[in-house]
């Protein structure tokens, strides 16, 4: 079970993490902050639609329910 893990761990340190490595040494802070930039724009899109949908489900809700003489 624990191959499995050191597996994951392997994954991450030297396969996903090479583009973060990348951007560690570079002079630029806007170059190696851009992927903040990028996640932050995500999820203020995310939070948006979410706020949507979420205000959609409520109008539909207030249709269905039926007052009670």
């Amino acid at each position: 079970m624990s191959d499995f893990f050191y597996g994951i761990q392997d994954l991450f340190e030297n396969v996903l993490f090479i583009p973060l490595d990348a951007l560690r040494f570079l002079n630029s802070w806007w170059l190696s902050n851009i992927i903040n930039c990028i996640f932050i724009t995500i999820g203020f899109i995310a939070f948006f639609y979410w706020m949507k949908q979420m205000k959609i489900y409520s109008e539909e809700e207030k249709d269905t329910y039926k007052t009670i003489q």
